[in-house]
């Protein structure tokens, strides 16, 4: 069975990240997966800014590449294939890694890949496995996307419900900078929700009894809010004591309607698998929530390892071994796109 060694790039926000993975296409190796956060430099505006966000990736790139070759204890003369990631994210970072990437790749005589960032999160539960890509009901959720997908193989996806608005990752960070918590809002959230109470506030869990298996967090966010104001009209703040009921009660919601559609979808599909990832997916509460659900439906459960939930190098070199293996490869022609869809799903009828 054939074999590759891929460098890849992931630029498409504020973090920088390079890995070097070798592999076929049932088995693959991370020699060096490195990443270089700027959420220090974000933190005091509340969100990332794209202009220090590009800005850093180009301060961090070339000593990264530099660290991740060392790791792995090789040259660039023996990467297979260059990959970088073309979209969806901020075009001013993804340039940064996306142009490098076709550098080396030029430079090295060698073919490049440009690729999907949310594919890399879509299959990023199976670099780790010893089977290769298997079928499954898949359940993207992050600061960007909430995507169930079914998932037959690679390269063939079909899209089974999305958010309309908020990504569930979205709503926290929002939901965290109302209530006055740091950025990003996710762990906070979870932490404070530890010590509170789920049924302290009743929140709404939009769509979940509808027949579709889309998600809205637009109207629990707004509902959130006003909570706040009832609480506190002269700023919105909620007294200290009230803000683990308030994270608690907010996460429950999400938690529930992410689970539910989920499990309804695999039975829709008939599908006894069912695979968790992005960097939502690394929520305690949320993974703790998948396997009761899974166990009371007789349903295997794969969550994302925790290194993969993030944004992160070594997912793209993962979907990357794949196109490189099967012979796609991407022209020096290719430009990033900002709002890059999968182009390989199929629409919901």
């Amino acid at each position: 069975m054939s074999h590759a060694t891929i460098l890849a790039i992931e630029s498409s926000c504020d973090e920088t990240a390079v890995a070097i993975l070798r592999g076929n296409r049932l088995e693959a190796e991370i020699l060096s997966s490195e990443i270089s956060s700027q959420i220090d430099i974000h933190q005091e505006y509340g969100g990332v800014v794209p202009e220090l966000a590009s800005r850093n990736h180009s301060l961090a790139l070339r000593p990264l590449v530099d660290k991740a070759l060392a790791q792995a204890g090789i040259g660039l003369e023996s990467i297979d294939a260059f990959a970088a990631t073309a979209g969806p994210g901020l075009a001013s970072s993804l340039l940064i890694g996306h142009t490098a990437a076709k550098a080396m790749a030029v430079a090295s005589k060698k073919p490049f890949l440009s690729i999907n960032h949310m594919e890399g999160h879509l299959l990023s539960p199976f670099i780790d496995s010893k089977q290769g890509i298997q079928e499954n009901t898949s359940l993207v959720v992050s600061g960007g996307h909430t995507m169930i997908i079914q998932t037959h193989g690679y390269g063939n996806y079909a899209l089974l419900g999305k958010t309309l608005d908020d990504a569930a990752g979205e709503a926290f960070d929002k939901v965290a900078k109302m209530i006055g918590l740091p950025y990003p809002g996710g762990p906070h959230i979870e932490k404070q929700a530890q010590s509170g109470s789920p049924d302290a506030y009743d929140f709404p869990r939009s769509m979940l009894k509808k027949p579709h298996l889309d998600f809205s967090f637009s109207g629990l966010k707004t509902a959130v809010l006003y909570t706040l104001s009832e609480l506190n009209p002269v700023d919105g703040r909620p007294p200290e004591e009230a803000i683990p009921d308030i994270c608690a009660s907010f996460q429950a919601a999400v938690i529930e309607v992410l689970v539910k559609k989920t499990i309804k979808a695999a039975k829709q599909q008939n599908s006894k698998f069912i695979t968790l990832s992005g960097g939502v997916s690394c929520n305690g509460a949320l993974k703790n929530a998948f396997e009761e659900a899974c166990v009371k439906n007789g349903i295997k459960l794969k969550v994302c390892s925790p290194a993969f939930t993030t944004d992160n190098a070594a997912m793209i070199a993962y979907v990357a071994l794949h196109k490189h293996l099967n012979g796609e490869h991407s022209p020096f022609s290719c430009d990033v796109d900002p709002n890059m869809r999968l182009n390989t799903l199929v629409l919901r009828k």
